[in-house]
């Protein structure tokens, strides 16, 4: 059956198969849909073959993209080197050793792709394992040798079908991010900071600020995130690894799978699209994955807390940063329809709700006890503030300061103290009528 759906026979029209895998329904990717699927067929291997995702994604970027010019070059190389000298003034963390780079939008697929594949992976092998299963338990026994026979080719088209739509959704983002560190969790490699001239032009547009202060703003955002991960070598494994362990734990919904399964109609794919695409298969999070998400989020928060609270301290001299940041911060709480697709497609959001709590808790910590000790908290994941500190600030700067509760043994060491320097004998312990302690 699915040898005469990819040879063009089966009586399934091809451009509806085309929208259900999420492309466009023109002949061209018609035919690449049928060739990466029946390449899928013959794959001897049980994993995905994630470049097929990435030559969706840099052919979804290029659509659009024009280089980078001269004059956006002699600018923006410009607009580092400043921002390099002011971020000196206010992070502790030392310059990168690289330059950083200037990206179109497909170069910037082919950079991050990995990451994404990653990050997807556990999600897609789920959603095929649950499919192969719901396909064993309905057919009929004698059905079973045939169906255990064609599980291994089910896993590689359903693979490459996730991998296709994960390519058109980051191709879709390469049109809408910024720079390397826009989305907030780390996609460039340690000590890489990277901004995409086109996609700064675009944000630019509408906020009726002069071109250099807003290229100037995001070099020194994007420098401040990418020197706190060169810095902190444990955090981009810490992050990829808490989002991937969530990612393993989402549970597809084989009910609804099988009712799908069901009332499938060759003839249109579009209800089973929707499904993926909509994230109605995944079912809701367990009580554990709530309390994974919950840490995830607070990491996210803290990294991009940090990044703003920083950036705000090294551009106080930019006559219209406040107007650039809020932008930002409304742009990263909305999210695009390309953030969004990811979101339902693996079942994560990475989008920081409590962004404005961390930011404030950062300033709070910088000015209790200034720029080296605030940022000598991501030295280890153990040092970094709590959710809890995010509800009150004044706990952390109370700890970081020495400055807690005095205890009751304090208040009588300080006593005794006292009647010492006065040229008094402290009473014994006992001696004012108590027991003495233990």
């Amino acid at each position: 059956m699915l040898r005469e759906l990819l040879s063009g026979a089966g009586g399934i029209d091809p451009s509806r198969l085309a929208g259900a895998a999420g492309l466009p329904s023109d002949p061209a990717s018609i035919a690449a849909l049928f060739g990466q699927l029946q390449q899928a067929m013959n794959q001897a291997g049980d994993g995905i073959d994630w470049s097929i995702a990435q030559r969706q994604g840099e052919e979804r970027a290029a659509s659009g993209q024009r280089q980078v010019t001269d004059q956006e070059r002699a600018r923006l190389d410009q607009a580092f080197q400043v921002a390099s000298l002011w971020l000196d003034e206010a992070v502790s963390f030392s310059a990168l050793a690289g330059t950083p780079e200037l990206l179109t939008r497909r170069a910037w697929v082919a950079a991050t792709i990995a990451i994404w594949s990653q990050l997807a992976e556990p999600v897609a092998l789920s959603i095929s394992d649950s499919l192969t299963r719901v396909m064993s338990e309905q057919a009929p026994e004698e059905l079973q040798s045939m169906i255990q026979g064609a599980s291994r080719m089910m896993r590689g088209i359903g693979g490459a079908l996730f991998a296709m739509q994960l390519g058109q959704v980051v191709g879709q983002l390469a049109t809408e991010v910024v720079s390397g560190g826009d989305i907030g969790i780390p996609l460039l490699e340690d000590g890489h900071a990277a901004i995409l001239p086109q996609n700064a032009a675009v944000f630019g547009e509408g906020l009726d600020i002069p071109n250099d202060q807003v290229e100037l703003y995001l070099a020194v955002r994007e420098l401040a995130h990418a020197r706190l991960f060169r810095h902190a070598r444990w955090l981009r494994l810490h992050l990829i690894t808490a989002i991937t362990a969530f990612a393993r734990g989402i549970d597809i919904d084989t009910d609804r799978l099988e009712e799908l399964a069901e009332g499938f109609d060759p003839s249109n794919p579009e209800e089973l699209r929707n499904a993926v695409v909509n994230g109605a298969l995944i079912r809701p999070k367990s009580e554990a994955q709530q309390a994974a998400l919950a840490r995830l989020e607070t990491m996210l928060a803290l990294v991009e807390g940090w990044v703003d609270a920083a950036t705000a301290a090294a551009t106080e001299r930019l006559p219209k940063s406040d107007a650039i940041a809020e932008s930002i911060r409304r742009r990263r709480a909305s999210g695009g329809p390309a953030e969004s697709a990811f979101a339902t497609l693996v079942g994560l959001e990475l989008r920081p709700r409590r962004l404005r709590e961390a930011t404030a808790m950062w300033r709070a910590v910088t000015d209790a006890v200034g720029v080296d000790a605030r940022d000598a908290l991501w030295s280890h994941p153990d040092l970094l503030p709590t959710a809890a500190d995010l509800d009150d600030p004044s706990a952390l700067v109370a700890r970081l300061t020495g400055a807690e509760s005095r205890t009751e043994a304090d208040d009588e060491f300080d006593q005794a103290l006292e009647q010492l320097l006065r040229g008094e004998t402290p009473a014994a312990p006992g001696e004012d009528g108590e027991e003495p302690a233990p």
